[in-house]
Order: structure tokens, then sequence, then C-alpha cells
């Protein structure tokens, strides 16, 4: 079992920058490789960024050059930096583990462990 806790989630104007955590529990950080989704009100959980063991990162071409991935091993925690947030940025954000890992990760069925998710919101 892996639980995964997020944090730092709020109101944010457009333009602005958030930094989101999520620190695991339960098993070697380090031999799993991350990922962050995303759920707008009436729409799906979509891929945001993924991070492998060895720090490969992948990422969403609505977020790419304005969000990153990291993780710090010592600290059981892989973290998301948004910056020059937009309003359709808003969203419940999830942190979730894949335990195995598999070669991709754009997919909800890629991951094993979910996180209970933080609230994203962007104003104009």
């Amino acid at each position: 079992q892996v639980q995964l806790v997020e944090s730092g989630g709020g109101l944010v104007q457009a333009g602005g920058s958030l930094r989101l955590s999520c620190t695991a529990s339960g098993r070697t950080f380090s031999t799993l490789a991350m990922g962050w989704f995303r759920q707008a009100p009436g729409k799906e959980r979509e891929f945001v960024a993924r991070i492998s063991r060895s720090d490969l990162m992948h990422y969403a071409d609505s977020v790419k050059g304005r969000f990153t991935i990291s993780r710090d091993n010592a600290k059981n925690t892989v973290y998301l930096q948004m910056n020059s947030l937009k309003p359709e940025d808003t969203a419940v954000y999830y942190c979730a583990a894949d335990v195995i890992p598999r070669p991709t990760g754009w997919s909800q069925g890629n991951y094993d462990y979910w996180g209970q998710g933080t609230q994203v919101t962007v104003s104009s």
C-alpha cells in the first residue's frame, strides 16, 4: 500500500504561481514513478505531468513550459511547480504513484495509488 497526501492548493490570480506537494508513505519512494493529474468540473481527469525513477519528465502540452515536476527522494515527496497560471488550470489536482513502474504514464490506468486531491482555483 502507498499513501499519498497532497498539499499546496489554493486560490491565485491569473499569472501567479503555486507549488503543490505530495508526500508518499508505505513504499520506498525512490522506486516509484509519480504523476500529477487534474480534473476540472464537468470534465474527465487528465494527465498533467510524470517523473520517472530516473527523473525523466513528461508533460501535457497544455502545461509544457509553465509547470515543472520534481522529486525529493529524501523527503518522499513529489512537487508540481505551477507558473503563469491561467483560469483554465482551475481543477482538483491529484498525485498518483506507479509502483511497477510502466514505461509510459499518460493514462490513469498506469497508476496504482492516488491521493485525495487538492483544489487549485485561478481567478481571472
